[in-house]
C-alpha cells in the first residue's frame, strides 16, 4: 500500500484508477535516492514536472512503467475501495538506486508532458539495480476507507 497520497489526488485515486479516458494510463516512475526529497515535501507536488523540477530525480536508466491489470474493486464488507495493479517488472534493470516509485496518472498517453501527469501514490523502494531482473508487488496500492 502507499506510503503516501499526494494531495491533488486525495479522494481521486480510485475515480483515475478506473482510467476514464480512451488513451490513458497509471504509469511507474522510478525516483533515485540521491535527491529524494521528504514525504512532507513530495506530497505537495501536483504534477510530475514539478516533482521532478526540485530535488527528486527520476531514474531513466530504468524507465517508467505503464500497470496493466489496475482493477479498483470496491469492498461493501469493510466499507472500502482498493486500487490494485499487475507486478511491474524491470528486465535487467541498472543505473542508480532508487528508493520510491510514485505512480501517476496520465490523461492521454498519445500526447502531453510530464505537467499532464498527475502524481497519485509514492511507494518506499530499496533498491540498487544490479542486472537481476527486478519484480516490484503493491498488492492494493490504494485503499480508502470510510470513516464509520
Amino acid at each position: 500500500m502507499a506510503n503516501i497520497v499526494f494531495n491533488i489526488a486525495l479522494g481521486r485515486v480510485a475515480s483515475l484508477a478506473a482510467l476514464p479516458n480512451a488513451n490513458d494510463a497509471l504509469i511507474a516512475v522510478p525516483i533515485e535516492t540521491t535527491g529524494i526529497v521528504a514525504d512532507s515535501v513530495m506530497r505537495d507536488y501536483a504534477d510530475l514536472s514539478t516533482l521532478l523540477a526540485g530535488a527528486s530525480n527520476e531514474q531513466t536508466t530504468m524507465g517508467r512503467k505503464t500497470l496493466t491489470g489496475v482493477a479498483a474493486t470496491v469492498d461493501n464488507t469493510n466499507d472500502r475501495v482498493g486500487v490494485d495493479c499487475a507486478d511491474i517488472t524491470w528486465t535487467a534493470p541498472t543505473g542508480n538506486a532508487i528508493s520510491a516509485v510514485v505512480i501517476c496518472y496520465d490523461p492521454d498517453t498519445t500526447t502531453g508532458t510530464d505537467a499532464d501527469l498527475i502524481p497519485l501514490t509514492k511507494h518506499d523502494v530499496t533498491l540498487t539495480p544490479d542486472g537481476n531482473n527486478y519484480t516490484l508487488t503493491i498488492a492494493d496500492f490504494f485503499r480508502a476507507s470510510s470513516a464509520a
